[in-house]
């Protein structure tokens, strides 16, 4: 069977599975980095090897859309990181029958048109979205998106993430009492990297 066509048709607790596998032959790395948090780690996680890989990503839209609360109208997520899981999210929604819209929310106000922080379809006011982010430390990416999309009129239910890094995310969501689920945490991540190394 295909790798796509198994993505695609996988029941979830496999399709998890073997997400955590490609995350960690194709996401994860150790060494030493900067994050933009500022902050320096013995380990990195660029996210974009997986939404934007062809199974990956829809590995990551059906596991997000079963998390997304039911009474989201629409997806958002903070330009660059979360265009491909709000975007695949989005799109598996609509082969499995349900409309979630997709928006995307820059850091700056567009500089020219409606001078817009929010792209995407109009929504009625106070219609619930859900926050997507591809991998949390701090929390702060995910909360300006939650202020730009509250200031636009909408109602955030809540912030869905790939990877949490157990670096403070989940307690500054606590406190903006916005609730957060990840997929995974750094911990699932670690212990499986080690598993398949040695191998």
């Amino acid at each position: 069977m295909p790798p796509s066509l198994s993505f695609s048709t996988l029941e979830l607790p496999v399709l998890r599975h073997q997400l955590l596998d490609l995350m960690c032959q194709v996401a994860y790395q150790e060494g030493d980095f900067v994050l933009s948090s500022g902050q320096t780690s013995s380990y990195y996680i660029n996210g974009k090897q997986v939404t934007l890989h062809p199974q990956g990503g829809v590995a990551v839209g059906r596991l997000l859309l079963a998390m997304v609360p039911s009474e989201s109208i629409a997806v958002a997520g903070l330009t660059l990181g979360a265009d491909p899981l709000v975007t695949a999210t989005s799109v598996v929604a609509a082969y499995a029958g349900r409309s979630l819209a997709a928006l995307i929310v820059r850091k700056e106000a567009k500089g020219h048109g409606t001078m817009a922080y929010v792209e995407g379809p109009s929504l009625p006011e106070k219609s619930s979205v859900t926050v997507l982010e591809d991998v949390v430390t701090t929390g702060k990416s995910a909360l300006q998106a939650v202020d730009r999309l509250k200031s636009a009129g909408y109602q955030v239910n809540g912030v869905l993430a790939l990877v949490d890094r157990l670096q403070g995310g989940a307690e500054c969501y606590q406190q903006a009492e916005i609730p957060f689920q990840p997929v995974f945490t750094i911990s699932d991540l670690q212990q499986r990297w080690s598993e398949l190394h040695s191998a």
